[in-house]
Order: structure tokens, then C-alpha cells, then sequence
């Protein structure tokens, strides 16, 4: 989970350690309420956020689109290994956001406090991540990266 937000891949495991270590730590503050693997989960993105601010990385990068976005055939397989390849060629802020939203289940306003940024801007870099990833699995970049 911290590899899909951080794209080295020893950062993502040390935010995973630290991760962890704060689950441990603080295994008595998880109440019944909800599922353990969601509390996990949490603590793991919260990491992974928070590695992000900490190294100072702009959540915001812009990037403007040339090119026209046409639609994907549905037949394409990506493999887990490919996604993985995909979101490491977005720009930091675009994979956040993105994996906030689409993966995680964030909605806008959330993504917003978490990150601090407008809910525009997080709409707007989930709709760039979206035809960034397109573009680059129409072009099939992501099998020659990495």
C-alpha cells in the first residue's frame, strides 16, 4: 500500500515499518467499530501522507495535456506489476490523489483536509491523473519503465 503513494521503493518500506510500529504501539486505541485491516490501512496511508509532507513534495504538480484522450479498449489486461509501473509515472500529486480517491474510496473533501488543498484541486488532479494514465496505456509506456 505505502509503494503505490511513494515510488522508492526503500522510502515505501520504511513508511511501512514506522507504519506498523505505530499499529504496535498503539494497538490499544483500536476500538471494535470498524475492521482492524481499515484501521491498518489508515495508519498506513496517514504514513505514506505524511512521509510526503515531511520531504516537502508538492501535491500539486501540474502538468498540461497536449494531447487528445481517446477511449480505452476494454480487452487490455494490465497486470498488478503494471499498475504499480503506471502510478510510479504519475506525478507525485496526481498519485495521491488518485490513490486516495480511487483506491482508498476518499471522497474530494476529505482528500482536501488531508492534503491541504481545495476540493477543485483534488477533482481537478483526479481528472489529470485519469487521462495521464490513459494516455500512457494507450501509448504503452509503462511496460519500458523501470
Amino acid at each position: 500500500m505505502c509503494r503505490r503513494y511513494i515510488k522508492n521503493e526503500q522510502d515505501a518500506e520504511d513508511v511501512m515499518i514506522n507504519g506498523f510500529f505505530k499499529v504496535f504501539t498503539k494497538i490499544e486505541q483500536f476500538n471494535d467499530k470498524g475492521s482492524f485491516e481499515g484501521w491498518i490501512r489508515r495508519i498506513m496511508v496517514n504514513e505514506s501522507l505524511m512521509f510526503l509532507r515531511k520531504y516537502n513534495m508538492n501535491l500539486s504538480i501540474e502538468i498540461h495535456e497536449n494531447q487528445a484522450v481517446t477511449e480505452m479498449e476494454p480487452d487490455t489486461a494490465i497486470r498488478e506489476e503494471d499498475i504499480l509501473k503506471l502510478l510510479d509515472l504519475l506525478p507525485i500529486g496526481y498519485r495521491t490523489v488518485f490513490n486516495l480517491y480511487v483506491i482508498e474510496g476518499y471522497a474530494h473533501k476529505e482528500i482536501a483536509e488531508k492534503l491541504g488543498i481545495s476540493i477543485n484541486t483534488s477533482k481537478s488532479q483526479l481528472i489529470k491523473a485519469r487521462k495521464k494514465l490513459q494516455q500512457l496505456i494507450l501509448n504503452d509506456d509503462y511496460r519500458q519503465a523501470n
